[in-house]
């Protein structure tokens, strides 16, 4: 499938007249808990400080991860990061680091650490429908020893996030399960573009569709930890 794609919808269409009114709107906690209820007992408790044996192992066994910021201004990004597995790297029980691989040098959640410190981290492990999520304080390292661990293909990271944690507790498996992420029945890739026909439809770019095609080809898999990216 190589045809450029419809427009996107226009202001008018995502705020019609299906959109909230303002009595809808939820404005305060009380309000939010009549709504929910309160938390049992089990969640509330769940939270912890440091790290415990099993986190460790399901770190390790954790080849993606989505790190989540805010700038100062409250702007937000979550980034997807994925490595070999193991590629989060406990640096002891209340800190870890997340390295940095070649990519768009947009550099959206590391900026906004630059402003704002907080971060949240969810590790997925592929097949498993929990996931584990650590909150904590962030900083950007340009070098440490241990990047001498995260070499992958013989490249050093970039740079790395270091996360000293604050919070850290596995979140249930609901979503996972209703979603059916990892059923392979229920995926359906061949449904949407190619990549390169939806760069060109959301943008407007000096390469042709062609071009895209290539750039995003077989070879695109070979720039991962070096080259032209």
């Amino acid at each position: 499938m190589t045809e450029v794609l419809a427009g996107t919808a226009t202001d008018t269409e995502s705020n019609g007249s299906n959109g909230s009114t303002a009595s809808d709107v939820i404005g305060t906690a009380e309000e939010l808990r009549a709504l929910l209820g309160e938390p049992m007992e089990r969640a509330v408790n769940k939270e912890r400080t440091r790290l415990l044996p099993i986190d460790r192992q399901w770190l390790a066994a954790s080849p993606f991860c989505l790190i989540a910021t805010a700038a100062a201004d409250g702007t937000c990004d979550v980034s997807p990061k994925g490595d070999p597995v193991g590629f989060v790297k406990v640096l002891s029980d209340t800190r870890l680091a997340v390295p940095e691989r070649p990519g768009n040098r947009r550099a959206d959640g590391y900026l906004n650490i630059l402003s704002n410190p907080h971060v949240g981290l969810i590790s997925v492990v592929p097949g498993r429908s929990e996931t584990l999520r650590l909150n904590g304080r962030a900083r950007l390292v340009r070098d440490a020893p241990y990047f001498d661990e995260m070499v992958v293909k013989g490249h050093r990271p970039i740079l790395a996030i270091e996360v000293d944690l604050e919070q850290i507790f596995f979140h249930c498996a609901k979503s996972f399960m209703r979603s059916r992420l990892w059923k392979p029945e229920t995926w359906k890739p061949e449904e949407l573009p190619h990549h390169a026909v939806i760069v060109k439809s959301v943008q407007q770019t000096r390469e042709s569709l062609e071009e895209l095609m290539e750039y995003y080809g077989p070879s695109y898999e070979q720039k991962l930890y070096g080259g032209k990216v």
